[in-house]
């Protein structure tokens, strides 16, 4: 069982500096399309269980442009990645007025 938990991580890097940090609860409210990640069956069968926080890079046109993964198990972080370059978001997200890159922060747990 995958279970996403929304975070917001406050600050910002040399990769974000020209991008709008978008709260998980927002950017959660602009997606248009998903797929849930995969639990492997290598990490269903060790009983691999955890949590994996990523960030999304999000462009303008609402495609995922780049996913990081911040912490978590590989086992688990290779599910993620791959479903959410899949993912489509909405062009705006509550408040803007014209579509800009954004970057959210998620995070998925994993339950054997």
């Amino acid at each position: 069982m995958v279970c996403l938990t929304l975070t917001s991580a406050l600050g910002a890097d040399a990769d974000t500096d020209r991008r709008v940090r978008i709260p998980a609860n927002k950017a959660m409210k602009g997606v248009t399309f998903k797929v849930a990640p995969e639990y492997s069956a290598v990490a269903r069968q060790l009983r691999v269980a955890g949590s994996v926080e990523v960030d999304v890079y999000i462009a303008p046109t609402g495609s995922v442009e780049k996913v990081s993964v911040v912490s978590g198990q590989s086992l688990l972080a290779s599910g993620v990645v791959s479903a959410l370059k899949k993912w489509k978001f909405g062009t705006l997200f509550e408040g803007e007025t014209t579509p800009s890159p954004a970057v959210t922060r998620l995070s998925f747990t994993f339950v054997p």
